[in-house]
């Protein structure tokens, strides 16, 4: 049994809770924190409704040095706003405890960089919540890519057209800045742009477009940017938040030599096409075994990923979505913004860059 320990009762935190609620087996939640009493109180609330149980437990922390000071805490997860993260990261694993991260895992790839070590010197465990990787239909996605169906790939395209106003962003005072946050490729394209980059390879080249558009925030609400991955394979990326009047779609294509896969959805949470040359499946009966209909634009993924961590943390093995791989979808926003920065292309590695090079 790992005893958990949230920091962060924000807008994230309910799928925190039921994550560690769904893997009871192995995980129970011991302590939460926040600047907001209310909060604390919302997310003990979530829990002992999950659990069928009124009896208060958790304890509550306004200090997350204190949190972390706590010695019946084993995994720490941080679900405060993107600026902290890296910070906080490093200071659970100082203090030895192992760690989730909400994405993105940093805002520079100096702080990335140093995350990783951290974790590899002190010898705790460390992933980034990039939990739309274990989406049923990226699953089956990333399936045919291990068995080499598409043959040579030639393009993908990550696509998310959603809505952020006004009253998203005047909702917290972080929302939309260089130094806490960034734009709608940081904070929800990141995870369309993971999916593109896992499944086409590592960038070779990037060049973006971004604006702001309609909210009054530092960062961009709308971006594109075309990529050359290191295979030769090209990419396009679309990210807005502008889009009328709601969310639309968040969608994942893939196009090889033998093969065509598209992932829709609010969150890319279903499959919409799966057509191969070799003739292996029925696409009909993919299409209907393959798909989710999440609530939210967060899906189901949170609760794999957290049993999956738990799992490796208990068996001493890496997360299925190691330190590194957590950093290179935060690498490929933050080349487009430097694209954006100095108008050129820009090869990978970036060297540090780091949200604040954009003010």
């Amino acid at each position: 049994m790992l005893n958990f320990g949230i920091i962060g009762c924000g807008r994230i935190s309910p799928n925190h809770v039921k994550a560690i609620a769904d893997n009871r087996q192995q995980a129970r939640l011991v302590a939460v924190c926040d600047l907001e009493d209310a909060k604390m109180d919302a997310a003990i609330a979530c829990y002992d409704k999950l659990m069928d149980s009124d009896t208060n437990t958790v304890k509550k922390y306004d200090d997350y040095m204190r949190l972390l000071a706590d010695p019946d805490i084993d995994v720490v997860t941080i679900a405060t706003y993107s600026g902290l993260h890296a910070e906080m990261a490093i200071d659970a694993m100082q203090a030895g405890k192992h760690v989730i991260v909400e994405k993105p895992m940093a805002l520079s790839v100096a702080d990335a960089d140093r995350m990783i070590k951290v974790a590899e010197q002190v010898g705790v465990k460390m992933t980034v919540s990039f939990q739309n990787r274990f989406n049923k239909s990226v699953q089956k996605l990333r399936s045919a890519l291990d068995a080499q169906r598409f043959g040579k790939l030639i393009h993908g395209v990550a696509s998310m057209r959603w809505r952020r106003d006004a009253g998203y962003y005047s909702s917290a005072d972080w929302r939309g800045t260089w130094a806490m946050d960034g734009g709608a490729l940081m904070n929800q394209s990141i995870h369309n742009i993971d999916l593109l980059q896992w499944m086409m390879g590592d960038v070779d080249t990037a060049y973006g477009l971004a604006d702001t558009f309609l909210n009054n925030i530092e960062a961009e609400d709308a971006a594109v940017a075309v990529l050359r991955f290191k295979s030769g394979a090209l990419g396009i990326i679309e990210a807005s938040n502008c889009i009328y009047p709601s969310n639309m779609e968040e969608t994942l294509s893939v196009f090889g030599e033998k093969g065509t896969v598209q992932i829709g959805g609010m969150a890319t949470n279903y499959l919409t096409h799966w057509e191969f040359s070799d003739g292996l499946d029925d696409e009909g009966e993919v299409l209907a075994n393959y798909g989710e209909n999440p609530a939210n634009v967060y899906g189901f993924g949170h609760t794999p990923l957290f049993a999956d961590f738990i799992y490796a943390v208990q068996n001493d093995r890496q997360p299925y979505i190691t330190p590194a791989e957590g950093k290179k979808a935060m690498e490929v926003v933050l080349g487009i913004y430097k694209s954006v920065k100095t108008g050129q292309p820009v090869k990978f590695p970036i060297g540090d860059f780091s949200t604040l090079d954009m003010r």
